[in-house]
């Protein structure tokens, strides 16, 4: 008999998750850390809560099967509860102050950046594990901190290197919806939350998709259908013409019969007109009209945010004010379309979490962004911090017997602020030199016996190397110039090295 084969498992990931790479690491760690100095400038404290939330403290994913793994990963722990990995940084927040209330200064200042899980089905750009940065304000009740986190997001573009006019925060209140909801006749719960879904994806179904699900119901591309609201012609019409008069920040103004551009205060004016028979819509038109005092108090123009009551946004626990950060640059494919970037962030207020927990109303209010989605969009238009990124340094193995050296010198490169490694593989000097280049690296070091025994150092301009070999044709020409190294005393060869870097455009 022949002996059993051993068991070797595929490699293979699972659909919806990705692995990343240095680059993406790099992006995403800076604009997380560019962040994150903004938050802690505004007075907003680090706060880092578990992977793992108890599945009942996530809000709309009750346990209410047997299994409640309906849009979370869930495992029974050995004591029977459930245990779902986190959703978002919100609930796990709410659960935090509700568990920590009496000792918690309020407001409550706090960002967390890292890992979220969803359940859900993966597509082009969607995954089910991504990383998202938030900060929120939970125990101050009033517009004015809506206005700061407002604010704060428009600072976060500001500070990741976009200029004014290239981003957008687009300003909304929930409360504006409920009150066409009322005029639409739409008042039960379920329906209401299917309507604002399903509006909430009017940019990217446009308005036959939204009137499908605000109807009968709709079936995508892959065959998939989503159940309608059921809503009649006339209602959709009302919601659909609302959503459309009001996606362009001028809308309101042009609908009142004037030609010249609106300020955000003008469109508020008039809105107030539109809403005067609504409560509802009055009390979010003066909040709105608060909002709008701070943001000029704070130094923020019509030019970094506008009023736009196309924002919806999909989770059902926004009470009050809502915005999404939108880019406005452009970049472009290699065959020359723009790229729509988009949303890459948003928040608003959300006085009823907490509640869940303690039955006493504490008002809350948030901003978010995904990271891996603004970082891939910040790289496409060449603002991903790559330049903040230190230069690696190889220091070549040239001698097999001379390793101690080669790792002390490395050593002496990274106090020197470079990044830096002694090559411990294998492989001659052309290998070595491969390695480097695949690297990345601005430079090679290399300290052969010839140059051990004059005290000398040879540096390798690996950039400026690459670029003068597709311009120089002459193989012997190349070999006699070797205009990209240089033989420096060993005394002097760090900053030998430093002026490479330099070279190249990086400082160290």
């Amino acid at each position: 008999m022949s002996a059993k084969k051993p068991f070797r498992p595929k490699a293979r990931r699972p659909r919806g998750f990705e692995d990343r790479g240095g680059a993406v690491l790099r992006a995403e760690r800076h604009l997380v850390e560019t962040a994150s100095r903004v938050y802690d400038d505004w007075g907003f404290e680090p706060l880092q809560t578990p992977a793992f939330e108890f599945a009942d403290a996530l809000g709309k994913f009750l346990p209410d099967e047997e299994r409640p793994n309906e849009g979370v990963f869930a495992l029974e722990d050995d004591d029977g509860q459930w245990l779902s990995l986190r959703y978002d940084h919100t609930a796990p927040l709410a659960r935090f102050v509700a568990e920590n209330f009496q000792e918690l200064n309020k407001p409550y200042r706090r960002y967390q950046a890292g890992d979220v899980w969803r359940n859900e089905k993966p597509g082009p750009g969607r995954f089910r594990q991504f990383v998202q940065c938030d900060a929120d304000t939970v125990g101050a009740p009033g517009p004015a901190a809506d206005a700061e986190m407002i604010a704060l997001a428009a600072e976060v573009m500001r500070a990741v290197g976009l200029n004014d006019g290239e981003y957008l925060i687009r300003v909304n209140d929930r409360r504006l919806l409920d009150a066409v909801l009322e005029m639409a006749g739409v008042d039960e719960p379920e329906t209401k939350l299917k309507v604002m879904r399903a509006l909430d994806k009017y940019d990217r179904l446009g308005r036959e998709g939204v009137e499908q699900l605000l109807g009968a119901g709709r079936r995508d591309e892959s065959g998939d259908t989503t159940e309608g609201a059921g809503l009649s012609a006339d209602n959709i019409r009302v919601l659909t013409q609302f959503i459309e008069h009001s996606s362009d920040a001028n809308a309101f103004h042009e609908t009142f019969n004037s030609d010249a551009p609106a300020s955000n205060l003008q469109i508020l004016n008039e809105m107030s007109n539109f809403f005067a028979n609504s409560r509802t819509g009055s009390e979010a038109i003066e909040a709105m009209g608060q909002i709008q005092s701070c943001l000029a108090s704070l130094g923020v123009g019509d030019n970094r945010w506008r009023l736009d009551t196309s924002v919806v946004r999909g989770l059902g626990y926004y009470t009050g004010p809502v915005y999404e950060a939108e880019l406005l640059a452009t970049a472009h494919y290699d065959d020359g379309k723009p790229i729509q970037f988009g949303s890459v962030g948003g928040g608003g207020r959300y006085d009823d979490l907490v509640s869940r927990f303690t039955g006493q109303a504490v008002p809350a209010t948030g901003f978010s962004f995904g990271v891996s989605r603004f970082a891939a969009a910040l790289a496409a238009l060449g603002r991903a911090g790559a330049g903040q990124e230190r230069p690696l340094v190889i220091v070549i193995a040239a001698e097999k017997d001379q390793s101690a050296r080669y790792l002390a010198m490395a050593a002496e490169l990274r106090a020197a602020g470079f990044r830096a490694e002694a090559f411990a593989g294998g492989g001659n000097m052309g290998k070595q030199m491969k390695y480097a280049d695949r690297r990345g690296a601005v430079a090679a070091v290399i300290i052969g016996s010839d140059e051990r025994e004059q005290g000398l150092v040879t540096i390798k301009d690996l950039k400026l190397g690459a670029r003068l070999a597709a311009e120089i044709s002459d193989n012997r020409e190349w070999r006699e110039e070797q205009p990209a190294q240089i033989t420096v005393a060993a005394d002097a060869w760090v900053e030998a090295v430093r002026e490479v870097a330099r070279r190249d455009g990086n400082s160290v």
